[in-house]
C-alpha cells in the first residue's frame, strides 16, 4: 500500500468514524432511547422506529460505501444531506431559549452540534464534488460511479 492510499483510507476513516462503529451501534444497542429522542421530532411512533432503522442503515451502508469506494460520491451526498437533515431535526438551538444566558446554555450547546454536523456535512460534499466544477458535473452525470480512491492511477481532478 502505498502512502497515498494509506493517507486516503485514514481520511475516509475519519470522516465516518462517528457513525460506523459509534453513532449506528448506539440506536442498535440503545434502540428504545434512540426511538424516544426521536419523537422529539417525529410525534408518530412507528414513523420514529422507522427513522431510526433508517439512520442505521444510511450510517452503516454509506460509510461502508465512502470507507470502500463503492458509489463512494453518491455515499458522501447522501450522509452529508444525512447530517444536514439530522441537524436541523435534532440540534434545534433556537427552542431551549437560553442562547445568550450566561453560564451554562443548552441552546449553544446544542448550537455547537449544529455547526459540527454542518461541518461534516461539507466534508461529505467535497468528496462527493471535488473542489472544481468539473468533479461535480461529473457527479451529476455519474452519481453512482465511484471516485476510485485506491486506484494507483492519477485522477482526472488532480488527487
Amino acid at each position: 500500500m502505498t502512502a497515498g492510499i494509506a493517507i486516503e483510507f485514514a481520511i475516509r476513516c475519519l470522516l465516518v468514524v462517528l457513525f460506523l462503529p459509534f453513532s449506528a451501534l448506539d440506536k442498535i444497542v440503545n434502540f428504545r432511547g434512540a426511538v424516544i429522542q426521536a419523537k422529539q421530532a417525529i410525534p408518530s411512533p412507528t414513523l420514529a422506529k422507522a427513522a431510526i432503522l433508517a439512520g442505521v442503515a444510511i450510517e452503516i451502508v454509506m460509510s461502508a460505501g465512502i470507507v470502500t469506494g463503492v458509489a463512494d460520491r453518491l455515499a458522501a451526498f447522501l450522509l452529508g444531506g444525512y447530517c444536514m437533515v439530522t441537524a436541523v431535526l435534532w440540534k434545534r438551538f433556537w427552542l431551549p431559549g437560553d442562547f445568550w444566558k450566561a453560564g451554562e446554555s443548552r441552546a449553544r450547546d446544542l448550537f455547537w452540534d449544529f455547526l459540527k454536523n454542518f461541518s461534516l456535512a461539507g466534508g461529505f460534499m467535497i468528496l462527493t464534488f471535488g473542489v472544481s466544477n468539473q468533479t461535480a458535473s461529473r457527479f451529476f452525470s455519474h452519481p453512482l460511479a465511484s471516485s476510485e480512491p485506491y486506484s494507483m492511477a492519477p485522477q482526472e481532478d488532480g488527487r
